[in-house]
């Protein structure tokens, strides 16, 4: 409500109607934007550390995920038999989570199903973030050296900038020079940060092979490294080596499936977001707030649910069936 209210506005015979402010198209910048040029600590190896506005969203995402868990641990605790609100919901889809997980990881169940379930509340809880109103349109001003916008005095108490003024325009109405401004919104997404997702698809992966070696011990290697019947069966010996060579790439090419899966579209579902609002006010927003809604949600189930199966896959010995799992 209170976005709408900031940035609804309309025109009675001319005479815009609102706070006096008007809403602008925000300026489309990939990475996380750096609150300061200065670093907050430097490493040797790795380099500079900034504090960005998608750092910032990580850390609200992970205290909703954090008072989701306490919210759930004192619902339970409270001795309630059954869980109302947040609490319940929660429960309820962490119950579809395992119901899912025992029903593909079979014995390992209980090893798996932490990880399905902290990925898809932690993706669940960055992706709804940026459905919070004034996200990505509220922020810093600063000098940018592409595509800006110059300048303009509203009231008495603030400035705004003005795509369509040119700089002579701004120069006659201000009586100085105008620079290109761009804004640092105060919060983005962590999810339409590459880096979030890219770290996030590696942890996932790293994962995968670990429960590969707590499930096989070092036969997991057979999976790529398939050498035992190059002599004994030339041909399907060297048919095996092959699959096993396109398993190892097959494991680095799930990093960037990851990656670039949530990645894709929770970017593009942002953009949508704040062109469909600078071009119109209310009711198109909405139905595009409600499509993201959605496709936060999938993004997260889907995310968390890969990196599920791809466990339960790990722990199966190469050739082996799917029997134990289904019973």
């Amino acid at each position: 409500l209170l976005g709408i209210f900031l940035f609804f506005q309309f025109e009675v015979r001319g005479v815009k109607i609102g706070l006096g402010i008007n809403p602008i198209m925000p300026h489309v910048y990939l990475p996380g934007e750096k609150y300061s040029e200065t670093p907050l600590f430097t490493f040797p190896i790795i380099g500079s550390f900034y504090f960005t506005n998608t750092t910032f969203g990580l850390i609200v995402a992970d205290i909703i995920v954090l008072l989701i868990a306490w919210g759930v641990a004192r619902g339970v605790k409270s001795g309630k038999m059954v869980l109302t609100g947040i609490p319940g919901a929660v429960e309820a889809l962490l119950e579809m989570l395992y119901g899912i997980t025992e029903g593909t990881a079979g014995k390992w169940t209980k090893q798996i199903f932490p990880w399905f379930a902290t990925i898809t509340l932690l993706v669940l809880a960055a992706n709804w973030s940026g459905l919070v109103p004034g996200n990505e349109t509220i922020g810093i001003i600063h000098e940018y050296d592409g595509h800006g916008y110059a300048l303009k005095q509203v009231g008495p108490f603030t400035t705004i900038w003005d795509e369509g003024k040119t700089e002579a325009d701004a120069h006659a109405a201000e009586g100085e020079h105008a620079e290109s401004y761009a804004v640092i919104p105060f919060m983005r997404p962590v999810s339409t940060d590459l880096n979030f997702t890219f770290a996030l698809a590696v942890v996932a992966v790293v994962m995968i092979q670990v429960m590969g070696f707590c499930s096989q011990g070092i036969a997991y290697l057979w999976k790529f490294w398939n050498v035992g019947g190059l002599f004994s069966k030339p041909i399907f010996g060297f048919i095996d080596f092959g699959v096993g060579l396109l398993e190892l790439v097959s494991e680095f090419s799930k990093i960037l499936s990851f990656a670039f899966r949530l990645f894709g579209n929770l970017f593009a579902g942002a953009v949508l977001i704040f062109v469909m609002g600078s071009l119109t006010k209310v009711f198109a927003p909405a139905m595009f707030y409600l499509l993201e809604f959605f496709v936060g949600l999938i993004q997260a189930i889907v995310f968390g649910m890969l990196t599920m199966v791809f466990m339960s896959q790990a722990t199966q010995g190469h050739g082996e069936h799917h029997e134990e799992a289904h019973a």
